[in-house]
């Protein structure tokens, strides 16, 4: 394979640009004569040298990229108003529910527009909060941040993770409570763990130390589990677990509340784990395996006497909940304790010495309370239809939960387990007026006839004329479900006509594993069926035209969007694909990439697998002289989650298949990455960016 040496150039691309024929000068990304082979079939790949994502020229097309970029935004005449208009909305004080740890309260909160929540202490509920950490302080940018906090059993020691610049990677420290101060315990180069405490040490998870300068992109294999000794180095940390026979799954450590017992997760292989458990009151006990099929999800709930209970969807595509012993603990010995229902069991937890479990229906939370028996005492009446999390001990009747809706900023609800009795903790300020709006349920067919759920959220009055905006929203993978959350970026967009719809596509886990096993590998085309069908219901049902959609999806989204503008690039306006998974047959060569082989194959399976992927790969269907609709691409430099080669070729392809009509932008951040730990600030800049791009090219002409 014959690689040029890479030249940057400028190529000239007429535009329709702020209410005139303007000319958008990208830089002509130079090609080289890259070529694979497929089960005999030869697939190009010119632009392969940018997925050397730490080469001078790599930096010099994101650099010249960037400007193009910027130079576009920052003439959006209304950008800046709209950035006004975001902050201010974004200013007002969060605050979470609290937890109970070891006899002391404790809860984040955000006065408005710190850059992270910051961690309080109290000693009761009615006592004057403290701070207990800051994670502000943690650097000057904010892009230091916290991911992961936890407390050792007897009270001593506080252990919290850190994430630099929206890294997957890990580094733990530890905080002496007592005195507050740091100790020098620090744990680097973990990754997808957090702290399991066992008296004065912890279990993580790490991988040796990545070859330098490949620290984002190189494939993780190796992940091992290690206990951590209080006043230890690192290099004395003992290896509890590995299982060099497949270097490439991933195991984590968790210990149950009464520290009893050790239990071992191994995942990376199918949709779900395998569950290994270690008595830790017997000496020299074994580690046994109690489920070995990763087609099934096992998770801990809590240990209780000699008890142990799982949630699982072994047996139960909308999933269960069951019990097994200490002393027989191998699956086969599970009993049902709750069995599946019609909805789909998304969270399981006790408190108060019940099992609060929380279901889907339709999307939306409901929660329920049941006896450790498996008997059903009652619902927990919500404010409305939305999402719910649950915050309590497994012995204290004093229990939190945090509700939110589309139109319902998270409030905090304190509630008494035994007399199934809420009462407002507290709820947000927001500068807008929840009454305004509305939001309804929809149920539409796809194109094979099934029948997919929509959220719409709307001004109240909203005319259906098929002239108003929309902003479309879609995940559809990876048994992740889309339920209701409010977001103050969306108000603007909302105040100015728009439409925010929010779909539940297959693949998603909304509907339990059958939805989801509908949505993946030979059956991926259901989901952007799903989403075609969404805009197309939109459009029939007259909330709007193709001149007013604009789609957004992130990650696994972001190759839903991708695939969506390339099979119906007439169907929407405005494209905003966020980190996503573009190029179907290199993903799995990156990072973790390999494992989301159970959702997507690989081009390397067989030959129908192949043709399946290149078919609908985002980077690999343009047509060149196509009108795409005007799209900003989204990634980051320290994106090791999808790298951000995916954007990097798909953003050079895109540009070099359009003929120019619209523009095709892409914005790189940097010291980010895949989304998560990202400072306020940084996500204000890119809000205004992405709505006042949407916004502009639909024509929107917003006040503020």
């Amino acid at each position: 394979m014959k690689k040029v040496t890479l030249i940057l150039a400028c190529g000239m691309i007429t535009a329709n640009i702020f209410g005139q024929k303007s000319r958008i000068i990208y830089p002509i990304t130079k090609k080289d004569n890259t070529v694979d082979t497929y089960f005999g079939v030869k697939v190009s790949d010119p632009y392969r040298w940018l997925e050397n994502d730490t080469t001078k020229e790599t930096a010099t097309w994101v650099k010249a990229q960037n400007k193009v970029t910027s130079t576009y935004l920052t003439k959006i005449p209304f950008r800046n108003k709209l950035k006004e208009r975001l902050t201010n909305l974004a200013n007002y004080e969060k605050i979470g529910a609290p937890f109970k740890k070891n006899g002391k309260y404790y809860f984040y909160k955000n006065d408005g527009l710190q850059n992270q929540s910051v961690l309080y202490v109290q000693n009761s509920l009615d006592s004057q909060p403290e701070v207990f950490l800051d994670p502000n302080k943690l650097s000057e940018d904010g892009t230091v941040a916290l991911t992961g906090i936890s407390f050792s059993k007897d009270g001593k020691y506080f252990a919290y993770t850190v994430s630099r610049s929206g890294s997957d990677w890990r580094e733990i420290y530890v905080i002496d409570i007592a005195t507050r101060k740091l100790l020098n315990d620090h744990i680097q180069w973990a990754k997808f763990t957090g702290a399991a405490w066992q008296g004065d040490g912890f279990y993580y998870s790490a991988y040796d130390a990545p070859v330098a300068g490949k620290e984002f992109s190189n494939i993780n294999e190796n992940h091992k589990i290690y206990f951590h000794k209080i006043g230890e180095p690192q290099s004395k940390d003992a290896l509890i677990y590995q299982n060099p026979k497949y270097p490439k799954r991933f195991y984590s450590a968790s210990v149950s509340e009464d520290q009893r017992v050790l239990f071992i997760f191994e995942s990376g292989e199918g949709r779900g784990n395998a569950l290994f458990m270690k008595d830790l009151t017997k000496v020299d006990a074994p580690i046994e395996q109690l489920a070995s099929d990763f087609n099934y999800e096992y998770t801990p709930i809590e240990v209780i006497g000699s008890q142990m209970f799982f949630s699982t969807n072994f047996g139960a595509p909308k999933g269960k909940v069951m019990v097994a012993n200490i002393d027989s603990p191998n699956l086969k010995n599970w009993k049902d304790l709750v069995p599946e229902s019609a909805s789909v069991l998304s969270g399981a937890e006790v408190i108060g010495g019940k099992l609060m479990l929380t279901y889907d229906k339709d999307a939306s939370n409901h929660a329920f309370a049941y006896t450790t028996e498996g008997k059903l005492l009652y619902e927990v009446k919500l404010p409305s239809l939305g999402s719910v999390g649950f915050s309590g001990d497994k012995d204290d009747n004093i229990a939190f939960y945090s509700f939110t809706s589309f139109t319902f900023p998270g409030a905090v609800y304190k509630y008494n387990v035994n007399t199934n009795e809420s009462t407002l903790y507290c709820a947000p300020k927001v500068d807008f007026n929840p009454e305004e709006f509305v939001t309804e349920q929809v149920f539409y067919p796809s194109k094979d006839g099934t029948k997919i759920p929509m959220f719409l959220t709307y001004k109240k009055g909203l005319k259906r004329d098929g002239s108003n905006p929309v902003y479309l929203y879609g995940y559809g993978g990876f048994n992740i479900s889309l339920n209701p959350g409010f977001s103050t970026y969306r108000i603007p967009f909302l105040e100015n006509g728009g439409v925010y719809a929010q779909v539940n596509l297959r693949g998603g886990g909304e509907y339990g594993e059958e939805w989801h096993l509908a949505g993946t590998k030979m059956k991926k085309q259901n989901v952007f069926d799903d989403f075609i069908s969404a805009a197309e219901y939109l459009i029939a049902k007259k909330y709007t035209n193709k001149q007013k959609i604009a789609i957004v999806g992130g990650s696994n989204g972001g190759l839903l969007i991708g695939a969506c503008v390339n099979q119906r690039p007439d169907l929407f306006r405005v494209a905003i694909p966020e980190v996503g998974v573009m190029d179907m047959l290199r993903y799995h060569k990156f990072t973790i990439g390999w494992n989301w082989a159970s959702d997507y194959g690989t081009s390397e399976d067989n030959k129908e697998m192949f043709e399946y992927l290149r078919a609908y790969s985002p980077l690999h269907t343009f047509k060149k002289g196509t009108t795409y609709p005007a799209t900003l691409v989204t990634t980051a430099d320290h994106d090791d989650r999808v790298v951000p080669a995916h954007s990097f070729k798909y953003a050079a392809t895109l540009q070099a298949s359009s003929n120019g009509k619209n523009p095709t932008l892409i914005r790189i951040d940097s010291k980010a990455g895949h989304g998560s730990g990202k400072p306020i600030s940084k996500v204000l800049e890119e809000q205004s960016d992405i709505y006042s791009f949407i916004m502009y090219n639909m024509g929107m002409k917003p006040k503020f």
